[in-house]
């Protein structure tokens, strides 16, 4: 446009400097920083107050975290802004070509800027207007539940640490699996930028069930493992305790790779007691082909193996009746590994393997927990179980259940669920009527 602009005479040898530009050039010229200073603007700040209700909104906290990222952005943006704006006005008093050029060149690193500015807006803008939306109090209670993790394990840890801030903020998506983006990480979502605050993903039918929304305490423990400093030794661990009972390397070097998804399997369970692993067993009880199935160089454990981890972890916490109605439920859903292609030095060590990984992860002392236990930072004993289960029965008749912990409340409605104390649907209600209720 600019070229057809200055031509003919532009084309061989550019205006000459002190031209008169003709009025529409320098219109069109002057336009393109106005363009781009207000798209910067239009990419505002959030306010607290524009999410509907305060009690189920976004936190100051989180906005305040979100309105800081925006402004690493917005800052460059508005010195290449200002740049731009001084060019334009030097090219339209004198179009030579290199104003033009030079105009041209700053307002697409300015389109640059506006774009990776624009991607974290509009990320957050979705995350905090479903805030506004009727599934606002599902959301909330969620994020009630995963505050309530945070405050039990810090609460639980020998030896003063820095309180991460803001809280877990929960958001829903369509699909199968749960998902959660840990506080400092580089997310392709906001272009690579560093994540403020930790992200639970949950798909909308887990929330349409709360009883399977163990997954909160599987996707919380994920970053605990970080906050509480434990993503480095706890490989270390495992392999260690591997490697010492005289397992094959190969062997060890799967469990190891394994950790992140058996630490969250592990301390979802520790958070949430026994109810959790009916959870995981909703998750990896599927077909034949699926569950028996092994992804070299993947992430999580197999699901065959996984499920026995748990109901390890759960014999070891004072559970062994319950235990064992989960193993024998898992050994009826598979009697046998035939057709399997899990490597075979991994099924052949697996009775002992699993306990060694469960003390590696739940019964070792690491430093940052101030030398105690995963067990010990995140009590659950049968006494638990019982307050779970009285809350169980007040869901199910629509009453208070008391001073529960709100992490609880999963393990409770499925209790409910499970001895049919009442319909689904009641319970669903009771559910998020009881967190809703807290989060005033």
């Amino acid at each position: 446009m600019v070229a057809e602009l200055l031509a003919p005479q532009a084309r061989r040898t550019g205006p000459a400097r002190g031209a008169v530009p003709s009025e529409h050039l320098r219109t069109w010229v002057l336009s393109q920083a106005q363009n781009v200073t207000r798209h910067r603007a239009g990419l505002r700040p959030f306010r607290v107050d524009e999410f509907g209700d305060p009690a189920t909104g976004p936190s100051r906290g989180h906005v305040q975290a979100v309105n800081a990222l925006l402004g690493t952005l917005r800052t460059p943006l508005g010195r290449v802004i200002a740049e731009l704006k001084d060019t334009a006005e030097a090219a339209a008093d004198d179009p030579s070509r290199e104003r033009v050029t030079a105009l041209l060149e700053l307002k697409s690193k300015a389109h640059d800027w506006v774009r990776a500015t624009e991607q974290v807006w509009d990320f957050y803008l979705e995350l905090f207007g479903q805030r506004q939306s009727s599934f606002a109090p599902w959301l909330v209670a969620c994020d009630r539940i995963a505050l309530d993790c945070y405050q039990y394990a810090y609460l639980g840890v020998g030896v003063a640490k820095s309180v991460p801030a803001p809280p877990p903020f929960a958001y829903m998506r369509t699909g199968f699996s749960p998902a959660t983006y840990r506080r400092g990480i580089r997310l392709s979502k906001i272009g690579r930028q560093l994540n403020p605050f930790a992200l639970i993903q949950l798909p909308y039918h887990r929330l349409l069930n709360p009883w399977t929304l163990g997954a909160i305490l599987h996707e919380v423990s994920h970053n605990l493992q970080n906050d509480l400093g434990l993503q480095k030794v706890v490989p270390v661990r495992i392999a260690e305790r591997l490697l010492g009972a005289g397992l094959p390397r190969s062997v060890a070097s799967t469990w190891t790779r394994w950790n992140r998804e058996i630490f969250a399997d592990l301390a979802g369970l520790l958070l949430g007691g026994p109810g959790t692993v009916g959870s995981l067993f909703d998750v990896v009880g599927r077909s034949r082909r699926q569950t028996l199935g092994y992804l070299p160089g993947g992430v999580h454990p197999t699901p065959y193996l996984r499920a026995f981890l748990s109901v390890e972890l759960l014999r070891r916490m004072g559970f062994p009746e319950e235990a064992e109605q989960y193993r024998r439920t898992w050994r009826a859903l598979y009697p046998d590994t035939r057709g399997s292609d899990i490597p075979r030095p991994l099924l052949q060590t697996a009775r002992t393997a699993v306990p060694l990984v469960v003390d590696a992860l739940c019964r070792t002392e690491f430093p940052s927990l101030g030398h105690r236990t995963l067990m010990t930072v995140l009590r659950f004993e049968p006494k638990e179980q019982v307050m779970i289960e009285e809350a169980a029965g007040r869901l199910a008749e629509g009453v208070d259940p008391g001073v529960l912990p709100e992490r609880f409340l999963i393990s409770a409605v499925r209790t409910a669920v499970e001895r049919g104390l009442a319909s689904p649907d009641r319970l669903m209600r009771n559910f998020f009527t009881e967190l809703g209720r807290r989060s005033r």
